[in-house]
């Protein structure tokens, strides 16, 4: 694999990421009425931040010379079989991606909201972690680190989406505690976050 290979690799991730999402973010906005929201301007920030280190830097290198020229001293020795493990990376990041939006049909919700008649989901992936899109999208920023190797570009989508996760998780969770008390409590106790048995 070759670095200009590699960013159409990730560019082809950044794709796939879309067709998976944007029908849903269309169905679930038709068809679902927003009972509970959360998103306020931190939310709205954190989103930002997250989309710029995901998805406007990295695309934004990938696509313009002028941009990759200006971070070139920022380049690492590419390496192929690194840039290849980043490919199967991010094609586990998208079947992951794919499982938590058909496992949450109508209750998937791009921010923090409930819809009407929200149900806690924990059956598929959600019966290993409470939070396998964030784990996804984890996923994601390290095969765009494995697949850009730059030491700007690269992390830049681990960051920004460690930045929102680091921000939103515990509010999310008390939403959730909120609305589904007991019935949460406990799966809390059975599950972590975003890593099987570690966290």
């Amino acid at each position: 694999m070759s670095p200009h290979l590699a960013q159409i690799v990730f560019l082809i991730g950044v794709f796939g990421w879309g067709a998976i999402r944007i029908p849903h973010e269309i169905k679930n906005k038709r068809k679902n009425r927003i009972e509970v929201s959360q998103a306020d301007r931190q939310e709205r920030a954190l989103l930002l931040i997250s989309l710029t280190g995901l998805g406007i830097l990295p695309i934004a290198y990938c696509l313009a010379p002028t941009l990759r020229r200006l971070l070139a001293f920022a380049d690492l020795p590419f390496s192929p079989v690194i840039a290849w493990l980043g490919a199967l990376v991010f094609v586990g990041a998208l079947a992951l991606f794919l499982a938590t939006h058909r496992q949450l049909g109508r209750n998937w919700s791009q921010t923090l909201e409930l819809r009407e008649g929200h149900t806690l989901v924990t059956h598929g992936v959600y019966r290993l972690v409470r939070h396998p899109m964030y784990t996804a999208f984890f996923l994601w920023g390290l095969a765009q680190l494995l697949l850009l190797q730059n030491w700007v570009v690269g992390p830049a989508g681990l960051i920004g989406f460690g930045i929102l996760y680091a921000f939103r998780v515990g509010r999310e969770e008390r939403m959730m505690h909120e609305a589904f008390g007991d019935e949460y409590a406990v799966y809390v106790t059975r599950t972590k976050r975003i890593i099987p048995f570690v966290h």
